[in-house]
C-alpha cells in the first residue's frame, strides 16, 4: 500500500487566494471563483496585474512614439482593472479581505513568483488583446511552470457561474510524478463534500512486439487488471487519509483527453499534474493538460511536482 507523502497540495494555512486579471470577462469570471472560494475556504485574496513595462517599452521605442505618456496610460489603466476587480470581489461579501498588487513585471513572472507561496493561483481564460489575452503566452506559461496548483477559471462566457456540482475528476497518472495531482484532488473532493473519480489511461498496444520481443501472451482483460491493481494501490492511502470521499475508479485503454474531456461535461473540477511516466508522460508544456485548459467544459485544477 501507498501511503501519502505529499505535503498538503494547497500550501500554507495562511497562504492567500491569488487571481490574475486584465479586465477582461474571462478575469472578471476568475476573480468571482476566486472570490467565492476565498469566503468559503476563510482565506484573503489577492489581485494581481503585470504590466509588462519591459515589453512595452521595447515595443514603443521600435515605433518611435512618446513613451513617458503611453506608460503613464498602461499604469492608470492597470490601476482601474485592479479596482475593478476588487470591487466586484467585495459583491460576493463586502467582509472579505482583498488586497491588490501592481507589478511593472510580466503577468506570467509575476503569477509564477506568486505561485510559490500562494494558497493556488486562479486565470480566467476568455481574454481580450491585453496581457492575460485568451490562451495566451501568460496562461500556458504560468500552469507549466508555477510552483503550485494553478487553477484555470472556464466558464461558456463571462457571464456564466462556474458549476458547483458534480464530482471533481483527476487524471490518475501512477508515477512518482502522479501524486501531487491525486492529492490535490482528494483534498478538492473532500472540501466539496463530493466523490472523486479516477481516470487512469494507458495505451494498450503490445509492448513486447513492439519492443522486438515475443509477445508473452498477456491478453487485454489481464492488462486492464494489472492497471486497475496499479491504480487501487496508487489511491488506497489517500483514501485512507480522506474516509469520507467516496472513489470511482475508470480504466481507459488509449489517451487520457477524451475521457477527462467527457467528463468535464458534469464535472465540477478536473484536476491533472505536469510531471510523471506513463499516461500522462509530458504533461509539462504537453498536450493533454494543453488541451484541457482550452477545451474543458469546468474549470481545471493543474498541480505541479515539487
Amino acid at each position: 500500500m501507498n501511503t501519502p507523502q505529499t505535503s498538503d497540495p494547497h500550501r500554507l494555512a495562511s497562504a492567500v487566494i491569488v487571481v490574475g486579471v486584465d479586465g477582461s470577462d474571462g478575469s472578471d469570471l476568475a476573480v468571482r471563483w476566486a472570490a467565492a472560494t476565498a469566503l468559503h475556504r476563510r482565506r484573503q485574496l489577492l489581485i494581481v496585474h503585470g504590466l509588462d513595462l519591459a515589453a512595452a517599452r521595447a515595443k514603443l521605442a521600435r515605433h518611435d512614439v512618446l513613451t513617458g505618456p503611453i506608460i503613464e496610460t498602461i499604469h492608470q489603466r492597470g490601476h482601474k482593472i485592479v479596482t475593478d476587480a476588487r470591487r466586484l470581489a467585495l459583491e460576493i461579501d463586502p467582509e472579505l479581505v482583498v488586497s491588490t498588487e501592481i507589478s511593472e513585471e510580466g503577468p506570467a513572472q509575476l503569477l509564477i513568483q506568486a505561485s510559490r507561496t500562494a494558497y493556488l493561483v486562479a486565470l480566467g481564460v476568455t481574454g481580450n488583446a491585453g496581457s492575460f489575452a485568451h490562451l495566451g503566452s501568460t496562461l500556458l506559461a504560468v500552469t507549466s511552470h508555477g510552483h503550485g496548483p494553478v487553477l484555470v477559471v472556464r466558464g461558456t462566457d463571462g457571464e456564466t457561474p462556474v458549476r458547483r456540482t458534480g464530482p471533481v475528476v483527476v487524471g490518475a497518472d501512477t508515477s512518482v510524478g502522479g501524486g501531487a495531482a491525486i492529492a490535490a484532488a482528494f483534498a478538492e473532493a473532500a472540501e466539496r463534500g463530493t466523490e472523486l473519480i479516477a481516470v487512469h489511461a494507458w495505451i494498450d498496444w503490445n509492448l513486447d512486439g513492439f519492443a522486438g520481443r515475443p509477445d508473452l501472451g498477456a491478453t487485454e482483460g489481464d492488462l486492464e487488471n494489472a492497471e486497475d491493481a496499479l491504480l487501487a494501490e496508487r489511491l488506497a492511502g489517500w483514501q485512507e487519509k480522506y474516509p469520507d470521499v467516496r472513489v470511482t475508479r475508470q480504466l481507459h485503454p488509449g489517451g487520457p483527453i477524451r475521457p477527462l474531456m467527457d467528463l468535464s461535461g458534469t464535472a465540477q473540477l478536473i484536476v491533472v499534474g505536469t510531471r510523471g511516466h506513463g499516461a500522462f508522460t509530458g504533461l509539462l508544456l504537453g498536450s493533454t493538460s494543453n488541451f484541457l485548459v482550452q477545451h474543458a467544459h469546468c474549470p481545471v485544477l493543474v498541480t505541479h511536482q515539487e
